[in-house]
Formats: structure tokens, sequence, C-alpha cells
């Protein structure tokens, strides 16, 4: 007779480093208390076996959770928000040179010519939001939501854009802002990693899982990608003959047998590996559970155009609010493509309005599902993309714009924000603020601020110095907070 605890040794010890492993629920690892920590608190915290346990901002926050919807590539802004009647007007002409002079652009001339637009725009809400046809759902959420139409960035080019945007710094190597959220405050989800990525569109995003690294934090608060569509995670469920309890004993002695190492040496990537087995083992419970969106009654399937055992950006949306109803501290809803330059398939006709069509029912569907169940109040919800699209168009195929770094527009809606506002306004063609400009370490620093902690305080020690998100820059914006 095969004893059965052998078997599930035998399984998990061979099979670790592409399952568990790979799985990357590295939601354990510890590092110094955030911010404030001594020497001694720090040597504790690295010892933990437990680093995803809540813990306590330094300050009451508005919010406790945050999910971000990525638009990966750069919607057009001029398309979607801001309408520009003088672009129009002057379409096909030279811009000024002094709009022009000292910007740099990815792929444009100097023979650029100014680009308007076709998209049909009116005012919606109290709050008089401009909207374009392409977004016909947004309307029911614009007093909802806290409009961001000045927002600026240092990059141009789409992969370090992305890690500008998500981890505050154009190279791979920084946390990103969930391992950076969750390395502060932990996760109220004991079966279910604190940061949970979800991915939508024709392929990855650019600079793939760097956006969401924990960079030098400890691996515990890196994001863990779910799939879309199947077993959320590969190699989740137990193999033929191995039975729970088996699997309980093997996980209780390898915890033993791991929490001896690191009493000993303080490695926080031991603390990694004891929780991703036991997140692991717990999820095998909680994870079908959570994507089973046959529970979800009819009408909340058709408000997000969700259908069950799709991949989907609609069931993403679904699954967000789903997760953080469980305690998940930080979900990164990741949609490609939206690089319109104007080449087949990714121009500013069709293919934005297919991009268009498959994110504005369940973006707004999303926000009203979680106003209506009382979670918006508690949840951050952000939209947007690296950057936006220039006033002039690309000599191309088809129509489209380059990459505009200087004045773009992004929504945001939840606790501590002040809903139906609208920050900051651009020039007449779209090239700059005129005020309210906000730029990435400004927003990182705001939402930082929402979770009740100060910006410049959330800090790790690396090499020799204190990192922290927002680097030497950031500002909270106090206009847009309620």
């Amino acid at each position: 007779m095969v004893n059965e605890s052998a078997v599930t040794r035998r399984y998990f010890l061979e099979s670790a480093p592409l399952g568990i492993g790979a799985m990357a629920l590295a939601q354990m690892g510890a590092g110094n208390t955030a911010g404030t920590a001594s020497a001694d608190e720090s040597a504790s915290a690295r010892t933990n076996s437990r680093p995803m346990q809540e813990r306590p901002a330094p300050k009451p926050g508005r919010i406790r959770n945050v999910i971000f919807m990525f638009m990966a590539g750069g919607p057009s802004q001029l398309e979607l928000f801001d309408p520009k009647p003088e672009l129009n007007k002057y379409h096909g002409q030279r811009p000024p040179q002094h709009l022009i002079e000292g910007r740099r652009f990815a792929f444009l001339k100097d023979d650029a010519m100014l680009l308007g637009t076709n998209r049909r725009f009116q005012k919606w809400g109290e709050c008089g939001m401009d909207l374009s046809d392409l977004l016909p759902h947004h309307r029911s959420i614009v007093d909802d939501v806290c409009w961001l139409r000045a927002v600026a960035t240092d990059v141009f080019n789409h992969g370090p854009a992305k890690l500008f945007m998500n981890c505050g710094f154009q190279s791979p190597g920084r946390p990103s802002l969930g391992s950076w959220v969750t390395y502060g405050l932990g996760s109220e989800s004991e079966n279910l990693p604190g940061f949970v990525v979800l991915q939508s569109g024709p392929r990855g995003p650019r600079s793939g899982n760097t956006l969401w690294s924990s960079g030098f934090l400890p691996t515990s608060f890196q994001g863990v990608p779910f799939r879309g569509k199947g077993s959320p995670i590969l190699n989740l469920s137990n193999p033929p003959g191995v039975s729970r309890p088996a699997q309980q004993d093997f996980v209780d002695t390898l915890r033993k047998l791991n929490q001896n190492r690191l009493d000993t040496v303080s490695d926080p990537e031991i603390a990694t590996r004891i929780n991703a087995y036991e997140t692991a083992f717990a999820m095998q419970m909680s994870a079908p559970e959570l994507t089973e969106l046959q529970g979800e009654t009819l009408e909340t399937l058709q408000s997000y155009g969700a259908v069950p055992g799709e991949a989907s950006f609609a069931n993403n949306c679904l699954l967000a609010r789903r997760m953080v109803e469980r305690g998940v501290r930080f979900v990164q809803l990741y949609h490609t493509d939206w690089d319109h330059h104007g080449t087949k398939g990714f121009d500013l006709n069709e293919a934005l309005q297919k991009a268009c069509k498959e994110v504005d029912q369940a973006a707004a569907a999303l926000v009203m599902d979680l106003r209506n169940r009382g979670l918006l109040e508690e949840t951050l919800v952000v939209w947007g993309g690296e950057f936006g699209r220039t006033p002039m168009g690309e000599v191309r195929d088809l129509m489209g714009r380059d990459h505009h770094i200087d004045a773009f527009t992004m929504w945001m809606a939840g606790g501590g924000l002040k809903p139906g506002y609208l920050h900051g306004t651009t020039d007449e063609l779209g090239f700059g603020p005129i005020d309210g400009r906000l730029h990435v370490h400004d927003l990182h620093a705001t939402i930082l601020h929402l979770l009740g902690f100060n910006h410049k305080q959330l800090t790790y020690r690396f090499q020799g110095r204190d990192y922290r998100l927002t680097d030497i820059h950031g500002n909270i914006v106090p206009e847009i907070l309620s």
C-alpha cells in the first residue's frame, strides 16, 4: 500500500517549481514595517511568516481597496473626453511653432499636421462632462466620477511609460503601486492573494510582468496573475490519488521545516515560500467559488455584459468586484490594445470603436455595482492608460495619433474624492494644461493619501537608501478630495 502522505510530498516536491512556485503566489515575504519601523521592528517583520496579515495605515484612510483599470496603449482623450472645436477648425494645418517647440514625440515628423476628430460630443450629468459617442455607458456615471483632464507623464514610449504609471519609474526593478499598497496594508483576505492581476484583449501589455513586480520588496507583494478562462491558476487542483487531508499534512510539515529555517536565517523569501503553499492550499477552495459567475443574478451579468466561462474585460470587472468583496486589497485590470497610430487594426475609427465597446459598459457597470452595494465609499476605481494622443495626426494608412505625454484624461471614483468634479483644462488645441496639471507622481501620492499613507513616509530601505513610490517627487491634489 502506498503511503498517501508520501505521495503528496513527492508530488509537491516534484511539481513546486512549475506549479506552486510558478503560480507566483508570492503572498509572503517580509520587510520593515511601512514607513516608520525601528530596527527591532524591521527584524521582527522579516521573520514574519504571515507578511500579508492586515495592518492599519498610519492614519485612517478613506478607502480600503483599489481597482485599477489600465487601458494599455494610451486612449485618445481627443476622441473620448476632451473635444477641441479649434482643432477641427484648423484640421490639416501646421500647428503653431510655439506649441511644438521643445516637445518630444515618439514618431511624428516635422511635417505633422493638426488632426480634428469626427466623433460627436455632448455634455452629460450635472457636472457637464464632455463624452463622445464612443462611450454611451459612461454617461450613467459622470456624476460619480472625478475627472482628471490634465494628467501628465514623463515618458513617451510604451514599455517605459507603462512602468512609470505602474511603478513611478521608467525602468524595471521598482515595486509596482499594488506592491507598495499591499506592503503597507497587507490584505484582508486569508484565502486569496492580496494583489491580483487580470488581463484581457489581444495580447499582454508591453513590459509584461514587470508592471506588477514587487521589485526590491519581498516577493510576497508582487501581483498574482489570474487566467481569464478555466482554472484561475494552473496546477491548483490536487493530482489524482492525493486527498485533501494528505495535502494538509504535507503543507503543515513543510511549514514547520521552513519556519525552522526562517527563524535561523531571517530570509524573507522563506516566508514567501511558506505563505505560497498555504495560500495555494486555501485557494483550492476559494478560487473556484470566486470565478463561478453563474452565482450572479442575470441582471448583474447583463449589466456588465459578462458571460460566464468566457475571457473578457467584462468578466474581469465583475471578478474585480467579487475580489474586493472578499478582501483582496489591489486588483489590476489590463486591457489591450489602445495604441491607435493609424495602421490597419490600430486606427481611430473601427479599432478605437472596438476597444471602447469592449470596456465602456463593464467599466461603468463596475462603478454602479460598487455604489449600489455600498462598496464604492471604501474602494477606489481608477481608469486610464500610460499617456494620451497628440493633436497632430500621423501619416499612415488610416487615421491615427502619436503618443502624447503633456495632457491626457483619466478618471477615478470612490471614497474621499469629489464626485462629478472636473479637474484641469487644456489649451484650445489640446497640447498642454492651462490649469489643474496632475503629474503621475501626484496621482500616486493622492492614492496613497486616500489609503491613509503619507507618500513620503511609505519607504523601504534598499542598497543603502530609502526608496518610495514617488521617489523625490509628488504632491497630494487637495482640489479633488472631498
